[in-house]
């Protein structure tokens, strides 16, 4: 990383051209069809003959707060309210998990990355697949009991910055929640998958999506959205769960100053917006992941994202620390009600969110006893604060950072470096890199050994501001140069930045501020934790391991080669005295998107399925089957001019699917490997909308027929490159 800072330092030395013509705009889903992207009915139920009638228990406010009485069941998002993802079964120990083995499988009919969480209740586990699909399995058997198709337009994917995923539903009082990548809120009968209700929670005239888990808290259902890239205005909401009726909803950015203030808290919000026209565009500030609930003192934590577009100099030029951007905001569940907020980045300008997950837990700190909520947001700290009120305790940097020095104790704001506020002549090297130093995939806490597992990165990013920005219509708004991202082959500054890129689990104690252990991953996109009362640490990664940790050393004590790369958090349940271990394994999101180098051979045979073990499972997964991919592109007939215009282009409008540079990750087609069929018809791909069922959304409001042969043309230039370097390689 020291290499990369170098290179940060002596970035202007390199001169790279800008086209000043170019915006940033669309910058997703740009020519062939997504690979194993099923479309479906509104409702694909098993007919009633082959579905099996189920009894769900009743989920209420007291079951879960009482969740320890029956830590058979993982009955929310994170086990319990708290959100420690630590499972009080100790049946699997260091002693015996040698003896722990596959007991089945379940394949699902997608092949695109998986991040939820199994809820598991009486027996029966519910979980979200791919394209927001919703299914009911038999928790000892794995045998499928209902599933439910939204049937999420394909073509909506162009307003997806993340891949197709869903991290999760909620079960209550007989219902089961979930959110669509439509920004609809589901309601089906737990025991038939019938459909109850549904209410759309977003305007869907703006590219909103929900990936996210509801929380059900006091009969409301909380949900939040994403779209804070594309140019949305961020809330999160509660919806009546019997009736669906919108109870309250709590705006994380103010609106047009000219329109009424929904709510109180946003007359303080508004005053730290300075300049500018954000309302525009949005804002951003979505609350798109994480939530926790906190019953005795009746306060709901939401984590708040960041700003749209990106820099503070575009959205808000006078400054300003722009609230509730990056922040974890305190309300009541009932209403709404705001009581508190803390702010992790000020100023938000590089995509530091705060929706990373969320833990509560009560320790004694510094000799008081503390009821405190920790935090590792993508800036690379990691926050201890009192929950109470929202007041600083205590932050230090968890992964290696540059964009600040520290946080000041006695404010609890970030110390900068003045040289993070990028500008358009002015650009930025920063670490962590809008991946953060940790993202979505969730921590764990053990009370028993008193530390946070946390599967953190380490990342670069150039930032510069677009001078030609302007507000786009479809597709990303981020107001960044899209030369800035898009450094020539060969640079030094890119390739140091690739080489930096890896991952670690970090065994951190909140207390001391301080890593205990670690172990590094040579991929930064790693899987979620759970611990265990017996020391364990279970966790999957990119190169396809589920792997078992003991919890005070870091050593490794087990591993199943699961096939493909593994990003979701795993579960802990048991049945008749047997306790299981689930994890969902499908390899996608954002960096398996962007970033082919390094990761592709992770999804190369990318079955999405969920592998659930227990001590003496014996079953064994189908042997790998596909088939190579050969390179034979059609002849190069573009001009050097034509192939430079479409690099741009591409890296403006399609690598966030198909990967930069083209190069695949694997999760969406690679497309330097396309037939000669695809280059004929590329126009009515590109343009016409001709495998927009599929995921391929039409670019016609936002590129010409020259511009889609262009792009083409580079395609076609980086098909010839992999062909040369194939064959160097082989020689």
């Amino acid at each position: 990383m020291s290499k990369v800072l170098n290179a940060c330092k002596a970035l202007g030395q390199y001169g790279y051209r800008k086209n000043k013509a170019c915006r940033m705009s669309i910058f997703f889903i740009c020519t062939i069809a997504i690979i194993g992207c099923s479309s479906g009915g509104k409702d694909q139920n098993l007919g009633v003959s082959e579905r099996h009638t189920i009894k769900v228990g009743k989920i209420d406010e007291e079951r879960v707060i009482k969740a320890d009485e029956e830590p058979g069941d993982w009955l929310v998002h994170g086990r319990t309210y708290d959100e420690q993802r630590f499972s009080p079964l100790s049946q699997i120990t260091p002693d015996n998990i040698d003896n722990l083995g596959l007991d089945w499988h379940y394949d699902f009919d997608t092949r695109r990355g998986l991040e939820a969480s199994p809820i598991v209740v009486d027996g029966i586990m519910f979980v979200t697949g791919s394209w927001s699909k919703m299914y009911a399995l038999n928790a000892r058997t794995g045998e499928l009991i209902w599933k439910y198709d939204p049937a999420v337009p394909r073509e909506w994917a162009v307003n997806f910055c993340c891949d197709a995923v869903n991290r999760g539903a909620a079960v209550w009082d007989g219902q089961v929640y979930f959110g669509t990548l439509d920004g609809r809120l589901i309601s089906l009968n737990a025991n038939t998958g019938e459909l109850t209700w549904e209410i759309q929670t977003t305007a869907k005239d703006k590219p909103y999506s929900i990936t996210g888990a509801p929380r059900i808290i006091k009969g409301n259902v909380i949900i939040g959205n994403g779209g804070g890239e594309f140019g949305v205005r961020g809330y999160f909401s509660a919806y009546d769960a019997k009736t669906s009726d919108l109870v309250w909803r709590f705006y994380t950015v103010p609106g047009d100053p000219a329109d009424p203030i929904e709510h109180p808290a946003l007359e303080m919000a508004i005053k730290t917006w300075k300049g500018g026209q954000w309302w525009e565009i949005g804002g951003g500030g979505t609350a798109w992941d994480s939530m926790a609930y906190d019953p005795e003192l009746d306060l709901l934590y939401v984590g708040v994202g960041n700003g749209s577009p990106w820099s503070r100099k575009q959205r808000s030029p006078g400054g300003g620390d722009n609230l509730f951007l990056s922040s974890i905001v305190a309300v009541r569940p009932d209403t709404g009600e705001y009581v508190w907020h803390y702010q992790t980045t000020p100023g938000e300008s590089w995509d530091y969110t705060a929706t990373q997950h969320m833990i509560l837990a009560d320790m004694k700190i510094n000799g008081k006893q503390r009821k405190i909520i920790m935090q590792a947001p993508k800036n690379g700290f990691f926050y201890v604060l009192d929950r109470t009120n929202g007041e600083f305790i205590s932050a230090n940097n968890y992964v290696e950072i540059n964009w600040a020095t520290r946080v000041d104790p006695d404010t609890g704001r970030p110390v900068m470096n003045p040289e993070a506020r990028y500008g358009a002549d002015k650009p930025f090297v920063s670490i962590p890199s809008p991946l953060g130093g940790h993202n979505w995939h969730p921590m764990t806490y053990s009370p028993n050994t008193g530390l946070v597992y946390l599967p953190a990165m380490e990342s670069a990013f150039p930032y510069q501001i677009d001078k030609d920005f302007t507000p786009q219509t479809v597709g990303l708004n981020l107001g960044i140069d899209p030369d800035a991202h898009a450094m020539p082959l060969g640079s030094e500054i890119r390739a140091e930045i690739r080489k930096s890129l890896k991952g670690h689990l970090i065994a951190w104690d909140p207390k001391q501020q301080k890593e205990v252990w670690s172990v590094e991953h040579p991929i930064a996109w790693n899987g979620g934790l759970l611990s265990t009362a017996s020391d364990l640490v279970f966790q999957g990664n990119a190169e396809g391991n589920f792997v078992a940790y003991d919890a005070r050393t870091g050593s490794e004590l087990w591993s199943f080669d699961g096939q493909n790369g593994i990003m979701a958090p795993p579960v802990s349940y048991s049945i008749d005295g047997e306790q299981y271990v689930a994890v969902l394994a499908g390899w996608g999101g954002t960096m398996p998107l962007l970033l082919g180098e390094g990761v592709k051979h992770a999804a190369k045979h990318n079955v999405s399925r969920i592998l659930t073990f227990k001590l003496g499972g014996s079953q064994t997964l189908p042997a790998h089957q596909w088939t190579e991919k050969t390179l034979n592109p059609p002849p190069l007939t573009g001009t050097a001019e034509q192939v430079a215009r479409g690099k741009t282009l591409y890296q403006r409008n399609c690598f966030a699917c198909h990967g930069d540079t083209v190069v695949s990750g694997g999760v969406i087609a690679d497309l330097r490997y396309s037939s000669s069929s695809i280059h004929e018809m590329w126009e009515q791909i590109v343009i016409g909308g001709a495998f927009k069922s599929m995921g391929m959304a039409s670019f016609a409001g936002a590129l010409s027929a020259q511009d889609a042969e262009d792009i083409r043309q580079y395609v076609l230039k980086r098909a010839h490159d992999a062909v040369q370097e194939e064959a160097a390689s082989n020689y």
